[in-house]
């Protein structure tokens, strides 16, 4: 990711419940967090992105850890386009803290499906617009 490109960024409250024995982030909840920040995103259109007729899921997803998250820490989840299709959109995230330090990073590939058919359908356009403006910059 380009350090110029838009993001969408999210601070992630950390709970007690989220820790391991180690006391760090379970790496389970790590796709938790970014299931939260897309949903944060994605009510940040202001339009519907999900109706009777059309909803998201998730066809992939890759994390790479980096390094844990050890409680207590202040940290956020950064969401950017990596690539915009016609009936997906490759969600590019990173979990970083106030200084930039990567904790975890990768991608996450969302498709709009047809609710009744279960079958891919062109992204909302809401959500190409949305997306659009996140798209990372080479």
């Amino acid at each position: 990711m380009n350090e110029t490109s838009p993001i969408f960024r999210m601070l992630l409250p950390l709970r007690w419940s989220d820790l391991d024995a180690f006391n760090h982030v379970n790496n389970a909840r790590y796709l938790t967090f970014l299931e939260q920040a897309r949903i944060e995103w994605f009510e940040s259109i202001g339009e519907p992105w999900v109706t009777e007729d059309f909803a998201p899921v998730v066809a992939s997803a890759t994390l790479n850890f980096k390094r844990p998250i050890e409680y207590p820490s202040k940290v956020f989840v950064e969401l950017f386009t990596d690539r915009l299709g016609t009936r997906s959109v490759v969600i590019g995230h990173r979990i970083v803290d106030e200084d930039g330090r990567l904790y975890c990073d990768g991608n996450v590939v969302a498709v709009w499906i047809d609710r009744r058919s279960g079958r891919s359908t062109d992204l909302p356009d809401c959500v190409r617009r949305a997306a659009g403006k996140l798209l990372a910059q080479p």
